[in-house]
Order: C-alpha cells, then structure tokens, then sequence
C-alpha cells in the first residue's frame, strides 16, 4: 500500500480505477478555478464566497487584507500547478495528491471552525460561513473516496 502513495518510480503509469483519474481532473480544474478568483480577485472573493464584511478605518485595512487574501490563492494555484503536472507527467502520484487534499479539506472540518465560527456566531467580521466550511465534509468524503478506488488496480 505504501509503494501505491510513494512509488519508487514516479511515471505516468497510474493503475488505479478511472473515476479516480477522472475525479482528481475535475477536482483540480475546480481548485484552479477556485486559486485564480482568491489571487486576481480577491475583492469578490473575499466579500461574496467567503463571505466577510467590509472593514473600514484610516488607512484603509482591506488593501492589505486583500494582499493577503490574494497571496493565499497565489500559494492554493501553486499546488494547483503541482497537481496538474502530475496529471500530464506523474500519474502514478496520484494517491499521495489525493492524501494532500484529504489532508487541506479535514483540517476545514476540525481545525479551521474553532478559529473561524467563533468569530462568525459573534457576527464581527462575517455574515455567513464560507463554502469551503459547510462543503468540507462532503468534499472530504468525495476525496476519501477517490483515494481509495485510486488505490484499486484496474483490471
């Protein structure tokens, strides 16, 4: 099992069963999509998705936090990128991308609520959970799933 998630030779001979392959495609097409609205633009990501108020004062705090907003999607497409060169060049990597993943999306599920719902049930910086809160369980079950058929050998 630990030679399908880190293979001694990274090719592009990947065995695991084609929805896995067709999932982590679709899956990070979607994250890329997703990378490129929080780095060119954040303003509507940062308002609309995730849902935060509009913070006001002298000078003007939001320059910066959509710096920052904007340098998170700039680190998410780097992964991104990883991922789609392990589509065109390293499929057998695969599983341990979907690892990754899994990794990301559970730690919206555990971690990320006890920083983030505080400061929503309290209503001082949001106005609504963001997506990547109440869609984590189900993308963390999708991804769990993916990984495990990438685990299957085709017949």
């Amino acid at each position: 099992m630990l030679n399908k998630i880190l293979p001694s030779v990274a090719n592009n001979n990947f065995n695991g069963h084609a929805i896995a392959l067709w999932g982590f495609i679709l899956f990070t097409a979607f994250m890329t999509w997703r990378s490129i609205i929080h780095m060119f633009f954040e303003q509507y990501g940062f308002h609309e998705i995730a849902n935060f108020k509009l913070l006001t004062g002298e000078p003007d705090p939001m320059l910066l936090i959509y710096r920052f907003f904007s340098v998170w999607g700039f680190a998410q497409l780097i992964f991104c990128f990883v991922c789609w060169i392990v589509i065109f060049r390293y499929r057998v990597l695969i599983p341990l991308m979907y690892l990754f993943w899994i990794l990301e999306w559970s730690v919206r599920i555990f971690i990320y609520p006890l920083i983030r719902e505080e400061i929503a049930i309290q209503g001082l910086y949001t106005t609504a959970p963001t997506p990547g809160v109440f869609l984590a369980p189900y993308i963390t079950g999708m991804l769990v799933a993916f990984f495990i058929l990438s685990m299957l050998e085709r017949k």
